[in-house]
């Protein structure tokens, strides 16, 4: 018998997903505005290629979180998945805090990524 999916944690792994999906197609096809909306002001070429590889990321992984929500052991596996990328992008967004002219992308960055971080944690725990 198959264990019935926790609804609370399930929306909230489907929420964070929704906005993963939406940030990383940003990211890869307006490049650009998305840098600026958080708050990276103008970047380089190197720049935008590496928010489009982190877009591109974000994007693969939300939409295969969406499409496991029916599936409590994947859609488990993703969300763990994407908790720990989101801990990583916390750590790298704190590296950040280290230069000026991005300190206060690093600043939300660290906020946003920690606390998908936890809520990501939160959910693997409690789908299982």
């Amino acid at each position: 018998m198959r264990r019935r999916i926790d609804p609370r944690a399930r929306q909230l792994a489907l929420t964070l997903a929704g906005a993963r999906t939406g940030l990383g197609a940003s990211a890869l096809f307006a490049t650009r505005p998305t840098l600026k909306a958080l708050l990276f002001g103008e970047t380089d070429g190197v720049g935008r290629a590496f928010a489009r590889l982190a877009g591109g990321r974000d994007l693969a992984l939300g939409l295969l979180t969406l499409m496991a929500r029916e599936d409590r052991d994947a859609l488990r596996a993703f969300v763990m998945s994407a908790a720990v990328l989101d801990a990583a992008d916390a750590v790298s967004l704190g590296l950040a805090l280290r230069e000026p002219d991005i300190r206060l992308a690093g600043l939300g960055g660290v906020a946003s990524a920690g606390i998908a971080a936890l809520a990501g944690a939160w959910a693997w725990r409690r789908l299982g």
